[in-house]
């Protein structure tokens, strides 16, 4: 298996009720009903108030590489990034459990 983790940080000024960000929230929300490789699929805001810490993340699990590749072409993924990268930018991990 392999994890795929995504850290969101939202650009300057901008914040969570702006409707570009409600809307890619959304957009990552649904896909865990509608990509079947994922395995695994949870995203949320932020509770913690330290400095370093990121705004949104999104924790995936897909079987193997091809399942990895297949997910991230997706049109429905490449649909919700095309929406964060209006308003944020981020980190990711990839590795095997």
């Amino acid at each position: 298996m392999i994890r795929h983790l995504v850290l969101f940080r939202l650009n300057e000024g901008v914040e969570r009720d702006d409707p570009r960000v409600v809307a890619g929230v959304e957009a990552f929300r649904a896909l865990g009903g509608q990509i079947e490789e994922l395995r695994f699929w949870e995203c949320g805001w932020n509770i913690s108030d330290r400095p370093i810490a990121y705004d949104f993340a999104i924790n995936s699990a897909v079987e193997d590489p091809d399942a990895l590749k297949r997910y991230l072409e997706h049109p429905a993924h490449q649909a919700g990034v095309a929406l964060w990268r209006e308003f944020a930018t981020w980190v990711m991990a990839d590795y095997e459990f």
